[in-house]
């Protein structure tokens, strides 16, 4: 049973094909088309498809439409119009008026004939809107590997909830139960993102700054936005006002907001700090409300908001549960998976599931591919003969390295196919990358690569989970190591690891063992291989970032070029 998936209901548009309950491709539509998260979330956006996505998928596969036995779409407009209640605090004509929700159902229920039309065949009843949560879940319970668990959903909105308590068992997820809009936490994030002077994107960077504050300096203010009891937690609506461009309330509360060229001062750092505070404790509550609610021992997290490596540490080192897994796309790309998923076991007899965690899921191209990519750009590219041998030592030498091979990465995490290596010794180098590579803010830090076998040697990595591999989780670095990497910690001297391991990545894998061979440190700096773009995808987006930046050198397979 071949089932294809699909998201594009808000943005992180992406596409999935599922194989009799194998993951056999996925990959999101930015990658393709250079434009951040693929297109402009709005009301009348649905409908633009991921195309070159999906073409992808299928042609992967060796497939046609004609091929394919149902199509799943991550998002259920019948959900939205029975439960979304209209939001006072919005603006005419868009999300929460009663204008702007006539035109997203509208767009939403032309979905099944734009994708009829695209790949030029009617579905029919083989076509099945998935609910938004109950994609997530599934992208995170299926391939789990657990026979049952507790599933956590949190992010910023589905149809109307915003988080989902559900469980699964063999192949069946059941809702348990809702927090609905406007209780959410993830749009909590994107509205003081903005607050902070960047954009709803840019949580990322409002986890790096609470690194630098102190969270009670806000703690009671906070808790007049974000009320916490026992299990739940209630966001004032009057004071968050969502919908509208509108700070005033927060104001009140925290000082004007900060524009975009504005410095960063302590009480940004502050804010962060207690945003960050409370979502650990928001968390922890609704992770309690869950174990008590499902009585499992094991939990699947995912949502927007289970890409915060902090709370993912706290929620994981908590002992709630026993074990937790966090899929390597929890936000919403990682809907067109789950989808798939969920419509596969739904429409099969099959009562058994795969161990699925393989996040090498997007393109990879041949060695004829790449040499003409650096004919085209003009590039005299050598061929090594051990390339994770010669980078090793390039890194050990003070070089940052362009690290492309085999197959994309499936998520926002490069995990050593689409990276930028450094050397995680020099204290130096995180500004060269930030200044000078990434062009981005100086404050923000980077991420360890180590080998899965020697990690807990260099880091309290507390208790064990198969989504240490994804980069996930914030570890402290142990005390007598710190000062030998100074480049991958933050502030408060942890790092947010990702395990390597041998049988998931070999070549990775080789290239990290050699730089502990030459140094005698088992990890390397790996951040995301792309400057003010998405991660690149193809030979020639790896070239033309090359050649944008102050990259050292750029590996595609064994061929390689150096300034």
């Amino acid at each position: 049973m071949r089932i294809l998936g699909i998201n594009s209901a808000y943005h992180e548009s992406s596409a999935s094909l599922v194989i009799d309950g194998k993951i056999i491709a996925a990959v999101e539509e930015e990658r393709f088309t250079r434009k951040k998260h693929a297109k402009e979330a709005s009301v009348t956006s649905p409908t633009e498809l991921p195309e070159n996505s999906i073409r992808f998928c299928l042609a992967h596969a060796g497939l046609t439409a004609a091929d394919l036995d149902g199509v799943a779409y991550s998002f259920d407009p019948s959900m939205r119009q029975q439960e979304f209640e209209l939001d006072s605090l919005s603006q005419p004509g868009d999300w929460g008026s009663a204008e702007g929700e006539k035109i997203f159902l509208s767009e939403l229920r032309q979905i099944p004939k734009a994708i009829d039309q695209f790949l030029g065949r009617h579905f029919g009843d083989q076509f099945s809107f998935v609910p938004h949560h109950i994609a997530h879940a599934a992208s995170s319970f299926y391939p789990s590997g657990f026979e049952q668990a507790a599933i956590l959903v949190v992010d910023g909105i589905g149809e109307a909830g915003c988080t989902l308590f559900a469980h699964g068992k063999g192949t069946h997820i059941a809702t348990l139960d809702q927090i609905y809009y406007p209780h959410s936490l993830g749009f909590l994030w994107e509205k003081l993102s903005k607050y902070l002077g960047f954009s709803e994107y840019d949580a990322c960077k409002v986890m790096g700054l609470a690194a630098y504050g102190d969270p009670a300096v806000f703690r009671e203010d906070f808790q007049k936005l974000l009320h916490l009891n026992e299990g739940r937690y209630q966001v004032d609506p009057a004071i968050a006002c969502f919908r509208l461009p509108d700070f005033g309330q927060l104001e009140k509360l925290f000082g004007v907001a900060r524009s975009d060229h504005e410095p960063i001062t302590d009480r940004h750092y502050h804010l962060a700090a207690a945003l960050q505070e409370a979502t650990d404790q928001a968390i922890l509550g609704l992770a309690r409300e869950l174990r008590a609610l499902s009585g499992a021992d094991n939990l699947c997290y995912a949502g927007g908001v289970a890409l915060n490596c902090v709370s993912n540490s706290v929620l994981k080192d908590s002992g709630i549960f026993s074990n937790i897994y966090i899929p390597t796309a929890p936000h919403d790309s990682g809907t067109a998976v789950g989808a798939a998923l969920h419509h596969y076991y739904s429409h099969s007899d099959i009562r058994s599931l795969h161990v699925d965690s393989n996040p090498y899921l997007g393109p990879k191209f041949s060695d004829v591919d790449i040499v003409q990519a650096f004919q085209e750009a003009g590039l005299q590219a050598k061929q090594s003969n051990n390339p994770a041998h010669d980078v090793a030592h390039m890194i050990a030498d003070g070089k940052i390295v362009a690290w492309f091979q085999g197959r994309m990465e499936f998520g926002p995490r490069a995990l050593g196919n689409r990276s930028l290596l450094a050397d995680p010794r020099n204290p130096l180098i995180r500004e060269v990358l930030n200044v000078k590579v990434k062009h981005r803010e100086e404050f923000r830090p980077f991420a360890p690569s180590v080998l899965a076998e020697e990690a807990a040697d260099w880091f309290e990595l507390g208790q064990d989970s198969l989504s240490h591999q994804y980069m996930l989780f914030t570890c402290p670095a142990k005390q007598d190591r710190r000062k030998m990497i100074p480049a991958i910690l933050h502030k408060d001297d942890s790092a947010r690891v990702q395990m390597v391991r041998k049988e998931s990545n070999p070549e990775f894998h080789a290239l990290i063992s050699h730089f502990f061979d030459k140094t005698g440190v088992p990890l390397v700096l790996n951040t995301s291989f792309n400057d003010s773009e998405p991660i690149v995808c193809t030979p020639s987006d790896a070239i033309k970032t090359f050649q944008g930046t102050a990259i050292d050198a750029l590996f595609i397979g064994d061929r390689f070029v150096t300034r």
